[in-house]
């Protein structure tokens, strides 16, 4: 185990929009008509920016009083300037926001693995959202909701599959509080009401399980502020049990916290660099590893698919360099860029796009993703990707424009943009080696087929060793973690 700072918390990814950052309170002010670059000491302005500025600011200040004049109905002042700061900021790049101060709170109870809920894991399949589980010891769990019911409505309002991310809205509320859930189950006809009672959920990052031939799993699902502890944790249960190598699994991990996967990363790699920031063509921040690690010398295989993004792509990327880990899967997301976080006097927070992230071989991630060693088909019949999004960043700042790829969504209809979710652990066979998840079995082969060679190979080598005269027997220490040493 290694230790890392914790001070600072900067976040990526969220699903497809991003998290970051550390939280900070400053002093905003706006300047108007003052273009100004700095060399020393001495500040620098032309006349010519001045002016541009100055004529941008009044003709906002007029819009502005144009609008308070004479729109058809009275307009509070303060709705005009956040709409103004809204559109401002969204217009830069799709990651960049103006948030609730709603919005800022459920951001950081996100990355904090906790929420006010049921405890319920839900998808969108075949224009239904269906439970796929309820989390252990959640509402959800003890008021009787099962894996494969429908949800049909909540309090009695129709849950449109179209409008998911507002029944999931609907679903949260405040700790104490009731919600009625109405589902529908295969072998009951009517549909149930279930009146669950909303609690603090706590949701664990990681899960992992050991394979038949000692061969060790771990699926990072986001990276949140206990991610970090939850990985030493399963790292710590695979060794003692055995794990001689491992799959790392982070297909449809939307990314999260950079200090987490940086951290994780970390427990893999020995020395190096393993991610660089760049801001304006210039680098800005350098992460290097530190010396020994958990996982540092076990053979790896990292699971991605395209729904991976972020921080999941900066940690395959970091290993994929180093030549730490083969990578199984489809080619990620490819969202490379950090999102800071302002937290504003008003409650209200900026999320600001303020650096694109590089791997250790200076690829770029933003709009470019990670391109598995091993491709296997997406999971997804139609991939949507960072690309395929108006507005985003190119991959460098030389590039003029941010060209679209074009993507028809109107061939998905309500799925659009949903993932087919990979198995629960503890649902997984022993011996994947046979499971229709080919990626899995590509995996899984692979480092049991390494594991025969490096036996083999072990064994060779400890022959050639031995005196020809003294037909001597060797024990060696630690038999069954030689892979890891």
């Amino acid at each position: 185990m290694k230790e890392h700072a914790t001070s600072a918390r900067v976040l990526l990814v969220k699903s497809l929009y991003p998290l970051s950052a550390s939280f900070l309170r400053p002093l905003l002010c706006f300047s108007a008509g003052i273009a100004v670059a700095t060399v020393g000491s001495v500040a620098i302005h032309t006349a010519a920016a001045e002016d541009r500025s100055t004529a941008w600011v009044t003709e906002w200040a007029g819009v502005l009083a144009r609008v308070e004049r004479e729109y058809v109905d009275p307009v509070e002042r303060a709705k005009l300037v956040r709409g103004a700061i809204k559109g401002m900021v969204e217009e830069l790049d799709p990651h960049s926001s103006y948030l609730t101060s709603e919005e800022l709170h459920q951001l950081f109870d996100d990355t904090e693995g906790k929420f006010a809920g049921v405890g319920i894991e839900v998808d969108v399949r075949s224009d239904s959202i269906l439970v796929i589980a309820p989390l252990e010891g959640s509402p959800a769990e003890k008021g009787g909701i099962k894996s494969g019911d429908e949800i049909l409505a909540v309090n009695h309002e129709k849950a449109d599959p179209a409008s998911f991310e507002k029944t999931l809205k609907k679903i949260r509320g405040p700790v104490g509080t009731h919600v009625i859930v109405t589902v529908r189950r295969v072998g009951i006809d009517k549909p149930m009401n279930l009146d669950l009672v909303r609690e603090e959920v706590r949701v664990s990052s990681v899960e992992w399980t050991l394979f038949k031939g000692q061969v060790g799993y771990l699926r990072i699902k986001q990276f949140q502020e206990r991610t970090y502890e939850e990985f030493l944790r399963a790292a710590g249960d695979l060794r003692t049990r055995g794990a001689t190598s491992l799959v790392l699994d982070m297909r449809y991990n939307p990314g999260g916290l950079v200090n987490s996967a940086s951290a994780i990363a970390d427990e893999f790699v020995d020395s190096g660099v393993l991610y660089t920031t760049r801001r304006r063509g210039l680098v800005e921040t350098t992460e290097t590893a530190t010396p020994a690690g958990v996982f540092v010398s076990l053979p790896v295989a990292i699971l991605v698919n395209e729904w991976s993004a972020s921080a999941a792509e900066l940690v395959a990327g970091a290993l994929q360099d180093h030549k730490r880990a083969r990578v199984f899967g489809s080619k990620t997301f490819g969202k490379g860029s950090v999102q800071t976080i302002v937290e504003l006097p008003s409650g209200a927070g900026l999320k600001l796009t303020t650096a694109r992230y590089f791997t250790p071989s200076g690829h770029s991630l933003q709009a470019e993703g990670i391109t598995p060693d091993v491709v296997f088909e997406p999971d997804s019949k139609y991939v949507f990707q960072e690309r395929h999004l108006g507005g985003h960043l190119p991959k460098d700042p030389e590039a003029r424009s941010s060209e679209v790829i074009a993507f028809d969504g109107s061939l998905l209809g309500v799925d659009a943009g949903a993932p087919r979710r990979i198995r629960k652990v503890r649902d997984l066979p022993s011996d994947p080696g046979t499971s229709e998840d080919r990626a899995l079995a590509g995996a899984y082969g692979f480092l049991v087929s390494s594991a025969t060679t490096r036996s083999a190979s072990l064994t060779h080598e400890s022959q050639e060793a031995l005196p020809l005269r003294a037909p001597t027997t060797h024990t060696r220490e630690g038999s069954g973690d030689v892979a890891a040493r």
